[in-house]
């Protein structure tokens, strides 16, 4: 490691490391939460695409080249609703990144087409997340995790 260019900070970085790490992982996780409220059941109506229950998700699905639907739209849901809690709280953390990223992996493989800008649903957003997934499914939960309290990391 390279030295500090203010060395006295070092133990400042390392006390706040893991809370950072913790706080990355909860954002990531619970940002999916709404996603999949709004996508699959229709919460917070006027705030995206009008994707608004699981059978348009599902159209949707199919319409970008993702057939079939009906299998990937409840597929997303249960690894946002369940998945995106779980990478929360560090719990199975590498086993829940695994669906995350490719999720979140095949969204910004969808979205090439759009361009980089996320107000024009392009990969920007999406690939942002991808990368602080595919993070924790190298890295673990870290040391603020139910992984590592329960010692079972794997």
């Amino acid at each position: 490691m390279a030295d500090l260019v203010v060395p006295q900070l070092g133990p400042v970085y390392a006390a706040l490391g893991p809370w950072v790490e913790a706080l990355l992982r909860m954002v990531v996780g619970l940002c999916l939460v709404p996603h999949a409220l709004r996508a699959g059941f229709g919460m917070f109506p006027n705030t995206g695409l009008p994707v608004n229950s699981m059978r348009m998700l599902a159209q949707a699905l199919d319409a970008q080249g993702f057939p079939p639907g009906r299998l990937w739209a409840p597929i997303i849901l249960v690894t946002e609703l369940v998945g995106g809690p779980m990478l929360a709280l560090g719990l199975f953390t590498r086993l829940v990144s695994i669906p995350i990223f490719i999720l979140l992996a095949l969204s910004v493989v969808s979205r090439l087409r759009s361009g980089w800008f996320w107000n024009v649903q392009g990969m920007e957003y999406p690939l942002m997340w991808a990368a602080a997934s595919l993070y924790f499914l190298v890295n673990g939960g870290g040391a603020l995790s139910l992984d590592r309290a329960l010692g079972w990391e794997f």
